[in-house]
C-alpha cells in the first residue's frame, strides 16, 4: 500500500456478534492483488474508514499467516465504531495499514512465555498468541493469563479450549466478579503468578490491557527479577494519522502509532506512571 493515507476498499465476508457492545468482522480487500500482498505481524493495527464518518484504529486478531481475511474485534464506544458495528456481509469499507510495530516475536525466541491480557483489550494478544502456538518449537512454557471484570466479559471460550490443548501451554482465566456457575477464579491477574515456574533470565512478559493492570504486572514481574528489556506491552492513545504526523498519539518523546503500539518497558520507564504523559 504506497500511500499511508489512501485507504482501500475491503469488503465485510463475515461478522459476529460476541457481546450486546463488542462484534467481530472479517475483512477481505476487494483487489486480489492487493489482498494477496498484504501481510501484517502480530501486534499491528489497521485503521478503518467510513467515508462520511471518519476512521478509527483496530487490532488485527487474524493469523498473519492467512493471506485471505483481515479480522477485527471492535467495541461499540463512538459513532464510527457504533457504525461499524452495523456493517453486514457485503458491505465495503475503507482499510490503511498495517501499523506499527508488533510483538518481539523473533526477539523472545527459546524463552518462556506470560501473555497478560485484562479487560477487554485482549485483541492485541490474539495474533501473537495464534502466532506463538503455531510456531510452539520456537518457544518454551507458554502461560496465557486473562482477567475480567465480570465473568460474562469472557468472549472467546472456544479460542480458550484450543489453546489448552496444546502441550506446554496454561491458560488461566480470572474475574474481579462471576456468576454462581463460573468455574474459574476470582481475583487480580497477578494472583497466578506465584504458580509459574519463571526463570526470570529466559522469561518473556507481554501483556495489553488497561494500564493499571499492566503497572501491577510490571511491577511483580521486576520483583520477580525479570530483566526491563524482556517486559513488553502493548499502549492504547488516540491514534489518528497512525503515520506520526499529527502528534496525537504520542506518548513522552514516542508515537504510539508508529513506534508502538508495543514497547519495551526501557522505553517507557521515564514516563511510566506520569499524569499526562
Amino acid at each position: 500500500m504506497n500511500n499511508p493515507f489512501m485507504p482501500h476498499e475491503a469488503e465485510v465476508i463475515a461478522r459476529h456478534e460476541e457481546t450486546a457492545d463488542l462484534f467481530s468482522i472479517q475483512l477481505r480487500l476487494t483487489d486480489p492483488v492487493i489482498q494477496s500482498q498484504y501481510r501484517f505481524a502480530p501486534g499491528q493495527f489497521n485503521m478503518l474508514y467510513l467515508p462520511g464518518m471518519g476512521e478509527v484504529p483496530v487490532s488485527i486478531v487474524s493469523d498473519p499467516d492467512d493471506i485471505h481475511i483481515i479480522d477485527h474485534t471492535i467495541r461499540k464506544v463512538g459513532s464510527v465504531t457504533n457504525n461499524l458495528g452495523r456493517l453486514q456481509v457485503g458491505d465495503r469499507l475503507g482499510l490503511r495499514g498495517p501499523y506499527g510495530r508488533g510483538w518481539p516475536v523473533v526477539e523472545a525466541e527459546g524463552t518462556d512465555l506470560v501473555i497478560v491480557t485484562g479487560g477487554l483489550g485482549c485483541a492485541p494478544s490474539v495474533s501473537l498468541i495464534d502466532y506463538v502456538l503455531r510456531c510452539q518449537a520456537r518457544y518454551g512454557h507458554v502461560h496465557i493469563i486473562q482477567g475480567v471484570k465480570h465473568s460474562n466479559d469472557f468472549i472467546w471460550h472456544a479460542r480458550y479450549d484450543l489453546w489448552r490443548q496444546y502441550p506446554n501451554v496454561e491458560v488461566w482465566l480470572t474475574a474481579d466478579a462471576g456468576d454462581a456457575l463460573w468455574p474459574w477464579h476470582i481475583g487480580p491477574v497477578t494472583q497466578f503468578f506465584d504458580q509459574l515456574d519463571i526463570d526470570p533470565q529466559r522469561t518473556s512478559v507481554m501483556m495489553c490491557g488497561p494500564e493499571g493492570m499492566m503497572k501491577a504486572v510490571v511491577q511483580d514481574m521486576r520483583q520477580r527479577a525479570v530483566p526491563d528489556k524482556r517486559i513488553w506491552f502493548s499502549m492504547e492513545r488516540n491514534v489518528q494519522c497512525a503515520v506520526g504526523s499529527c502528534g496525537r498519539c504520542q506518548l513522552g518523546a514516542k508515537f504510539v502509532c508508529k513506534d508502538g503500539p508495543v514497547f519495551n518497558y526501557d522505553e517507557l520507564a521515564p514516563y511510566w506512571g506520569h499524569k499526562g504523559a
